[in-house]
């Protein structure tokens, strides 16, 4: 598409939402504020690289064999720089622990430090990226029986323990080093598949580790926590020691941020929903964005209602500045990078879409008992001329307008990918 269609289409589209009471550049310069955290693990099928050669595990499982996995960090970040060049805006990325770089040697979980990291976090500083972590309480020896902080073998928790207080200290090295507050999220695989015969115990001892991690005080200049709960997972149907109700009860009684996972609840039940709630509670919560199929399965961000809906709770609101978005999903049965890509350009859009929304009109329309035109409105707006100003945006960016990133990923996964 030329420039000169793609400004003329867009001056068309600020008339039109000028009209409905929407500014499109204040829209854009809020968009501009707004990064997305983008998940290291779609890269590499959830694999690291501390080659302890554990199979996956935790309930977690990557689907499909596409060539081009990236099989070295080197890789990993060569593929997130070409996907963040077909990307609007600057973001960040989130690092599981298992991403160390180790030099070849052994590295136990419970022994990771800062220094496993400088390699990610020189690159994050030259591409003015921020920083998010998570330790990895799975695909290890001591989590092959599907507990971890809440195992009833104290020296097992406290393996554990050790390795989710060292994740915090890396998080605030991050944090320091790039002068951008790293997000340190722990979730945990813990859990039964069948019915268990106490429930209490495990979630004692849960709450008692977390405490243990938590007992160090971090700036939050550097560093912010995250709990994350899950309705259930493969290997723990029955029961998982974490649920919402567990982690809600936590995140506010100790003043720790909540993360809400759009694959961690029941199939029907979406989080848009639940961010203005736990938000009247707490100041700050983590999103991980995701799609699950009938179950927590992670597929690629598409721009579907409940996408949508995330993305309108966060902006129609004001909340920009109190939720940090963070995508989790990962496919391998399509190029890697690819998937990358769209949901990250998804995601983006989706914020778009809510930031021009007339929210005002809407508002007093139900501040009114208007509900007619409340409805009215909420339908006629779906086929205002977003995609122009989509295209605009990505065009003012220097990054590929409509499906021309596509051309430059063929060739990526000719030129790199099929080499691998």
């Amino acid at each position: 598409m030329k420039k000169k269609t793609i400004e003329k289409a867009f001056s068309l589209a600020q008339e039109r939402y000028h009209d409905m009471g929407v500014e499109v550049t204040r829209a854009i310069k809020v968009l501009e504020t707004i990064p997305i955290s983008l998940h290291c693990w779609q890269g590499d099928d959830v694999g690291g690289f501390e080659n302890f050669g554990q199979t996956l595990g935790g309930g977690l499982v990557a689907t499909g064999n596409y060539p081009g996995k990236a099989r070295t960090p080197d890789e990993l970040r060569e593929d997130l720089d070409m996907t963040l060049s077909l990307v609007p805006g600057k973001h960040r990325l989130n690092l599981h622990a298992f991403y160390g770089e180790f030099g070849g040697r052994k590295v136990d979980r419970d022994e990771i430090a800062p220094e496993h990291f400088k390699n990610w976090i020189g690159w994050a500083k030259k591409n003015g990226l921020g920083l998010d972590f998570n330790p990895t309480c799975f695909s290890h020896p001591k989590s092959a029986d599907g507990f971890t902080l809440s195992h009833r073998d104290k020296a097992i928790r406290e393996f554990w323990i050790e390795h989710c207080v060292r994740s915090r200290e890396i998080g605030a090295a991050m944090g320091k080093a790039l002068g951008k507050t790293c997000v340190t999220n722990i979730w945990i695989p813990d859990g039964m598949k069948d019915t268990p015969a106490d429930r209490n115990a495990p979630r004692a001892r849960l709450a008692d580790s977390l405490d243990k991690i938590f007992q160090k005080k971090i700036s939050p200049a550097l560093n912010l926590d995250a709990v994350e709960p899950k309705l259930f997972g493969i290997g723990s149907e029955s029961y998982v020691v974490g649920s919402h109700e567990f982690y809600l009860g936590y995140a506010v009684s100790r003043k720790k941020m909540l993360t809400l996972d759009a694959g961690h609840y029941h199939p029907t039940e979406g989080i848009a929903d639940k961010i203005s709630s736990v938000l009247q509670f707490m100041p700050e919560i983590l999103l991980h964005v995701s799609r699950g199929v009938r179950w927590d399965s992670d597929h690629v961000v598409v721009l579907n209602d409940d996408l949508l809906s995330i993305a309108r709770e966060i902006v129609a609101n004001g909340f920009t500045r109190r939720v940090h978005i963070g995508l989790d999903y990962f496919d391998a049965s399509i190029n890697r990078v690819a998937a990358w890509t769209i949901g990250t350009r998804n995601m983006i859009r989706a914020l778009l879409i809510g930031l021009l929304e007339p929210t005002e009109k809407l508002r007093a329309a139900e501040a009114a008992n208007d509900f007619t035109t409340r409805l009215a409105l909420q339908e006629e707006i779906k086929s205002l001329p977003y995609g122009a100003v989509w295209d605009y945006y990505c065009e003012s960016k220097n990054v590929p307008v409509g499906e021309n990133w596509l051309t430059e990923m063929k060739r990526y996964e000719k030129d790199v990918l099929a080499e691998r």
